[in-house]
């Protein structure tokens, strides 16, 4: 729980100083560019790519671990289950079926069938370090404001920016609770059974809802006050307008997606890349 997860910290460099909306275009841009491509060359060179600008952004590790265990572990799932039940749909897709071992008359290990899901798992992996960054490197306002920018309605603009807001005050409330009911003699330690620590967990998750109900009242009589929602447009005190390295990264974002459309039209004459076709 010392992660601080979802938490902005200001930074100076080239991804931190990039327009909100920036960030936001270029993470749909790419996010669609890998969703819609099935080559697994190209969705490799945006996986470099996105760890690429990951590095740049000089996010912790201690900011994305959580986050990053818990998409491991839901990608190893999807892993898994994609082959309980469809093990041979990377054999339909590709045309051609090469075993490598037999486990059940069902369940028949192809190669066709470890490209296909190994092609998921690269789309995943792609979009994650974007989302991480996009999340991590943009104040929440900026967020609200370049969503706003998009089209997005300012009210649901400001609801998802003060959701982001709130999930660092969440776990510091988490942590304050159970260090006080720790000290109360509530034990959260290994040494009690799973059933009696989690019985414990709910005597945290209780007055924490409370305080967050408490909190949640607070904003809402504030924004009441202040006449939030009276007219149907609004302006942004944290809009950044654009400059020209934001025009260099919507520029290099555009490049990688056309470059990507181009591969699935000439090259692959479709958007999944078949190298079993003779």
């Amino acid at each position: 729980m010392k992660a601080k997860l979802f938490d902005y910290i200001e930074k100076d460099n080239f991804v931190f100083n990039l327009s909100g909306m920036t960030k936001l275009l270029c993470f749909l841009i790419l996010t669609f560019t890998v969703m819609y491509s099935y080559d697994v060359r190209v969705i490799l060179a945006i996986l470099v790519f996105s760890f690429w600008v990951l590095h740049l952004s000089e996010i912790k590790f201690s900011q994305i671990k959580i986050m990053l265990y818990y998409v491991l572990v839901f990608i190893a799932i999807n892993f898994v289950l994609t082959f309980l039940f469809s093990p041979q749909y990377g054999v339909e897709l590709y045309g051609a079926k090469h075993e490598l071992f037999t486990i059940t008359n069902r369940y028949t290990l192809t190669t066709e069938q470890l490209l296909y899901q190994g092609t998921k798992v690269t789309k995943y992996l792609s979009v994650i370090p974007l989302g991480m960054m996009f999340l991590l490197t943009t104040n929440p306002s900026e967020f609200a404001a370049s969503l706003s920018a998009v089209g997005v309605s300012y009210k649901a603009s400001f609801a998802l920016s003060l959701t982001l807001r709130y999930f660092p005050d969440m776990i510091r409330d988490y942590n304050d609770i159970a260090l006080a009911q720790q000290a109360r003699g509530l034990d959260l330690s290994k040494k009690e059974r799973i059933i009696t620590r989690l019985k414990n967990i709910m005597n945290i998750f209780v007055p924490l809802i409370f305080s967050s109900l408490d909190r949640v009242e607070v904003i809402s009589n504030a924004m009441d006050l202040r006449g939030f929602g009276k007219h149907k447009k609004r302006t942004w005190y944290a809009f950044k307008p654009l400059g020209k390295n934001d025009a260099a990264a919507i520029a290099v974002c555009a490049v990688i997606a056309l470059a990507a459309l181009a591969v699935s039209i000439f090259i692959d004459h479709g958007r999944y890349w078949n190298p079993f076709a003779i």
